[in-house]
């Protein structure tokens, strides 16, 4: 049986931190489900087609990487796909305490499945979709922040073509 690992978020949008996460966990796992939530405490930028759309280019290039959503609990959908872990990405001990919750939670409703942390590489420590957006809003640099095709998508969202 396939070791299947889910990452999971809003990816509103993709970051090359959420992207190092993932690369780096495909390399761990048979495969990685690139789960997308309909979170609906949020009103995103972009429509649930749309990031599946801009995940699916940003990893066209690794193999073992597959992009779904799903709605309700995580570990409800992780029941669903068989998967067993986790992947949850901590750019800095900040993000500590709110992950090591919602991983406690994760394994009380479904104490099969492992949280898997990864530190994020230093470089993208400090880098969030919400920051790209407002970056990407006031027409900011955001080269080497997002894959070419999340730049794109941004400057078409914000009139800045």
């Amino acid at each position: 049986m396939a070791n299947i690992a889910v990452c999971s978020g809003s990816f509103d949008p993709i970051t090359y931190g959420h992207l190092d996460i993932i690369t780096r966990g495909s390399h761990v796992f048979d495969e990685v489900i690139v789960a997308i939530l309909h979170n609906r405490n949020k009103e995103p930028l972009f429509s649930t087609d749309e990031r599946v759309e801009l995940i699916e280019e940003a990893t066209s290039h690794i193999p073992n990487v597959i992009v779904e959503t799903f709605d309700g609990l995580l570990i409800e959908y992780m029941k669903k796909r068989k998967a067993k872990t986790i992947i949850r990405g901590l750019r800095a001990v900040s993000d500590f305490e709110y992950e090591m919750q919602v991983a406690s939670i994760n394994k009380k409703l479904g104490p099969e499945i492992e949280t898997f942390f990864m530190m994020t590489n230093h470089q993208f420590s400090y880098l969030s979709s919400s920051i790209v957006k407002e970056v990407a809003k006031y027409n900011g640099d955001i080269s080497g922040l997002v894959p070419e095709c999340v730049e794109r998508a941004l400057r078409k969202k914000f009139n800045h073509q």
